[in-house]
């Protein structure tokens, strides 16, 4: 099952990403279904599948079925297919191809899915944690900081809501750091992130900003720290 899962999800990534040019998207985005580049797209999704599976014609009910559903979902994608909606169709589109591909590999290898341990006491307290560390600290960062205004630093100057997620990024990664006892990691991160705003200062030459970014930087961290602690501690308690 393992085996025939991932020469699938093998042959789905070489079709997809690595053997699709740039120049075959734009052309099937405008002619659709008179594109031949994407009937060319499906047959390198076909011989891709059949030389990782050794030309092996006992799954060809299978290969039949991901080449026909792959089209009909990429032509449903291009038909659809908006520049303000181009980014949720793609995430919509490769959960499709992934749930045809687990269709097929449990249609010749059934397999079943415990749940229970989805709802297990670490399992949510790991989940507890990341909300936390998301949107929650989110909402906390900016009632915190809002307290402090830069006009020099206008949303209109970064792009929408990017602090929000370099903080929500930030925090997840020092967070797993953490979980993994990769202590070391997190001061390759907070150095890394201290070269990548150094042009931001620099540029502002104003003290107000640099203490602005080294208030909300330094609180993400210590969230993300304590967070992290806290679950390690109650994870041995349960």
């Amino acid at each position: 099952m393992t085996a025939l899962a991932l020469k699938l999800l093998l042959a789905h990534m070489l079709g997809d990403f690595l053997l699709q040019p740039d120049g075959w998207v734009a052309q099937k985005r405008q002619k659709k279904y008179r594109s031949p580049l994407l009937y060319l797209h499906i047959t390198v999704h076909a011989v891709a599948m059949l030389l990782l599976l050794n030309f092996n014609l006992s799954f060809w009910i299978g290969i039949v079925v991901i080449l026909v559903t792959h089209y009909l979902i990429d032509l449903l994608k291009l038909t659809l297919e908006t520049d303000a909606n181009r980014g949720r169709l793609f995430v919509i589109d490769q959960l499709a191809h992934l749930l045809v591909i687990t269709g097929v590999v449990y249609s010749y290898y059934p397999f079943q899915i415990e749940w229970t341990g989805f709802f297990d006491s670490a399992v949510v307290l790991f989940i507890i944690c990341l909300v936390f560390l998301g949107p929650v600290s989110a909402i906390i960062m900016r009632l915190l900081m809002n307290r402090w205004e830069l006009p020099e630093d206008s949303e209109e100057d970064s792009l929408p809501q990017a602090g929000k997620y370099i903080g929500m990024l930030e925090r997840f990664l020092v967070f797993g750091f953490i979980v993994l006892q990769q202590w070391q990691a997190i001061g390759w991160l907070i150095a890394a992130k201290s070269i990548l705003r150094f042009s931001d200062l620099s540029r502002a030459k104003d003290r107000k900003l640099t203490e602005y970014v080294l208030i909300g930087t330094l609180l993400s961290f210590v969230m993300a720290i304590i967070t992290g602690l806290v679950y390690l501690y109650i994870k041995q308690e349960i």
